[in-house]
């Protein structure tokens, strides 16, 4: 099994200081990774930095505006010095705005589209060069079902992450040759604290009508964990995932494979 072992290798997670970025951060660090994270909020790195000493392993904190295209070499400067290229990106950091098309800004729209798509050609153009020099890469981008499917109120976010989608497919035609590999994971709903109002009780005790309406839709019949996605993240890291490139792995419990229950 050491195909699957991170050992030597420099990863960054963007937005790996909290939630499914922190989840899969630790995950890789747990491989053998050394880990870096990137944050927009100078207060979040050491917030971040003890949250992974909690779960038994060691982080760096970064912090930068990952649309910043400038602000991103400088931070890839520093790990480059501090722990070494990265060998390892992931593109997690993003955003959502809920609102209705059209009582959406154009502001609102490209503040969506400039976090969750153009920051990850921002920093996967900034590790390309020395992934090429050192002959190996891999990029992972954390898409969405958005990428697949469109919902009420999200036009911006899933116009993004099916940008993004395509972004894995383009990077994978463009640098597959290098011996780089850039996949993509598709989370399905995660119960993390972004969520969890989603998931609480109602005064009546009955489930949320968003919760009712996700685990109808869920083969699995549950919400997934963030642990759910280090599996794959560790996976699509590795030495092996080295003939997987331009795909999106779907980590949904089903959801995409099912038109769900007869009447």
């Amino acid at each position: 099994m050491n195909s699957f072992s991170l050992e030597g290798k420099v990863a960054l997670v963007t937005g790996g200081a909290h939630s499914i970025g922190l989840g899969i951060g630790i995950g890789l660090a747990q491989a053998g990774a050394t880990v870096c994270f990137n944050t927009s909020k100078p207060e979040h790195i050491a917030t971040g930095e003890a949250a992974y000493r909690q779960a038994g392993v060691t982080a760096h904190g970064y912090c930068a505006d990952v649309t910043d295209e400038q602000a991103v070499k400088e931070m890839i400067s520093a790990i480059k010095k501090d722990v070494g290229s990265v060998d390892i990106l992931v593109n997690n950091a993003g955003i959502i705005k809920r609102i209705p098309m059209c009582e959406m800004s154009v502001e609102e729209f490209e503040q969506v589209i400039d976090v969750d798509l153009v920051a990850p050609f921002i920093c996967s153009k900034a590790v390309i060069p020395d992934m090429i020099e050192k002959g190996h890469g891999k990029i992972i981008n954390i898409c969405s079902m958005m990428s697949e499917l469109g919902r009420e109120t999200v036009s911006a976010y899933a116009s993004a992450k099916g940008g993004l989608k395509m972004l894995t497919r383009n990077i994978c035609s463009e640098f597959g040759g290098a011996n780089i590999q850039c996949n993509g994971i598709g989370p399905g709903y995660i119960a993390t604290s972004q969520t969890a109002p989603l998931r609480e009780l109602q005064p009546d005790g009955s489930r949320h009508p968003f919760d009712r309406f996700i685990i109808s839709k869920t083969p699995a019949g549950r919400w997934g964990d963030v642990s759910d996605l280090v599996g794959p993240a560790v996976f699509l890291a590795s030495d092996a995932s080295n003939f997987v490139n331009g795909q999106i792995l779907y980590v949904d419990g089903g959801i995409l494979a099912y038109i769900g229950k007869q009447p």
